[in-house]
């Protein structure tokens, strides 16, 4: 088995600490309002954001910018991070991006060898603020340079987020353990498919249009009483 493949492990995992453990994307909100109460309501609400956010905004610009990584093209590395933040539709939700693109950057400075890579020198400017303005950014970088497949970043990253959002539902609403791993074996057959369907998404499409998310997370910014920073 190739390296690419444990480094691929490495990015996606729980333990890396960028912090994806303290988001809930507005589900923290969800749950408290009663839009979401059980396991069968969490696979709608997730079934409903892959279709309206992932696939059509995440999934291809990932796509996009490992694309500008590989042909070292900082123009659109930086347009598509620019791009990606303004697509996040509340405060709270730009400021994740952020925050968790600055944590993969500073992971990404301590490794033995992405600490060497020519868009990470301090000083160089527009590739090192790039690579930091989201953590997309990062994360294509470091599978284009560890040579980790698009194919495989793409399922990669697809089940790092929606293993996340079950471990933040199985706290909030809560459910069971066996309820959280159910819902993600119902996603587990799709996966592949889904990420295909990213890879369709042409420029002018590209976008997310999920009001649900981004009521919830606009109201999660003054809920009384939460565990979760989105």
């Amino acid at each position: 088995m190739s390296g690419s493949f444990f480094r691929l492990q490495q990015l996606i995992s729980p333990s890396l600490p960028i912090g994806a453990f303290t988001y809930s994307q507005g589900l923290e909100w969800a749950v408290e309002c009663g839009w979401v109460s059980d396991a069968e309501d969490l696979y709608q609400w997730l079934d409903g954001l892959l279709d309206s956010a992932v696939v059509s905004l995440d999934l291809p610009l990932l796509l996009r910018l490992y694309q500008a990584s590989a042909h070292n093209s900082y123009s659109s590395f930086g347009y598509w991070s620019e791009y990606l933040l303004a697509c996040r539709e509340t405060r709270e939700l730009r400021a994740e991006e952020q925050q968790r693109g600055q944590a993969l950057l500073m992971v990404l400075d301590k490794l033995p060898d992405s600490a060497q890579w020519p868009e990470l020198v301090k000083g160089d400017g527009g590739w090192r603020e790039a690579v930091g303005m989201t953590q997309l950014s990062g994360f294509a970088l470091a599978c284009q340079k560890w040579q980790i497949t698009p194919e495989k970043m793409l399922q990669g990253y697809l089940w790092s987020w929606l293993e996340n959002m079950v471990i933040v539902a199985v706290k909030l609403i809560p459910l069971g353990q066996s309820d959280g791993q159910r819902v993600l074996f119902r996603f587990s057959d799709r996966l592949t498919d889904i990420c295909e369907q990213g890879t369709q998404v042409r420029d002018e499409d590209i976008g997310a249009a999920s009001p649900a998310m981004a009521i919830a997370s606009s109201l999660h910014e003054t809920q009384y009483c939460r565990l979760f920073r989105s």
